[in-house]
């Protein structure tokens, strides 16, 4: 594990990112996974959604659930090398929650300026995952001659 690794190293790569891969369980006990878009508020991971979506209803059903967030790497000089993407992945507590409930400031930022209207607004949900127990890394924190040694790449804090 690298000494270097901090949660607040942990916290601002999550800050820079806006991608991640959500996973959730089916009521039927099937594990189910989906690219997601995200922003972070609060040390909240906060996602927008269809309420008719299939991940709406899992979430809605059993809000355990795990994010794990990729980070591109590449070498600037040589960028057709392929270079294993970092990665943080943690286990927390979803909640569904409406536009409606959240302040101004954030959901403008959920929305990245795009303009919702009223009946959008009224079918959308938000998915708030609060991350629980410690993060768990791969390249974070790391040059990339370190990653190339596992044992010294792998991290892990407190959330």
């Amino acid at each position: 594990m690298t000494s270097e690794l901090t949660t607040e190293l942990v916290w601002q790569e999550l800050e820079k990112q806006l991608f991640a891969v959500l996973g959730m369980v089916t009521a039927g006990n099937e594990a189910r996974t989906v690219g997601i878009v995200y922003v972070v508020h609060q040390r909240r991971l906060y996602i927008t959604s269809q309420e008719s979506a299939w991940k709406v209803r899992h979430i809605a059903q059993n809000p355990c659930v795990s994010l794990t967030v990729p980070i591109h790497k590449r070498i600037p000089v040589m960028p057709w090398i392929k270079i294993p993407a970092a990665t943080i992945t943690f286990s927390g507590t979803a909640d569904i929650l409406k536009p409606a409930d959240l302040p101004a400031d954030l959901l403008q930022k959920l929305f990245r300026g795009m303009a919702v209207d009223a009946d959008q607004l009224a079918a959308t949900r938000v998915i708030a995952v609060t991350p629980a127990g410690d993060f768990i890394t791969y390249g974070v924190g790391v040059s990339l001659m370190t990653m190339r040694d596992t044992a010294k790449a792998r991290g892990r804090v407190a959330v």
